[in-house]
């Protein structure tokens, strides 16, 4: 995780994420670097768009309320909307896996 938080750290800041940036970041930080770690990083942000990638994040999808009569149909309806989340979560949880 320090590892994509020194990413957005040197982003914030204006900076290049490149390998040699994300080293010095984690190293002032009292880390030591792993190179394996800093190239899939560097290589995995190499198309995003990060900015859009933290609008995106924070805006969570909003679902409409149901206006069925039917008490099976609103529970199958609050279902899908947890099942929803929980893929969303399991994602987002992959996705911080990948960078310890």
């Amino acid at each position: 995780m320090e590892y994509v938080y020194a990413a957005m750290l040197i982003h914030k800041l204006g900076g290049k994420i490149d390998e040699d940036t994300v080293k010095k970041v984690i190293q002032a930080a009292g880390g030591s670097a792993d190179d394996g770690r800093v190239k899939a990083l560097v290589s995995a942000l190499s198309d995003v768009d990060i900015d859009v990638a933290i609008k995106e994040a924070a805006v969570a999808p909003v679902a409409a309320a149901p206006a069925a009569s039917k008490g099976g149909a609103a529970a199958e309806d609050k279902k899908e909307e947890k099942e929803d989340k929980k893929s969303a979560e399991e994602a987002a949880a992959g996705l911080g896996a990948l960078f310890g």
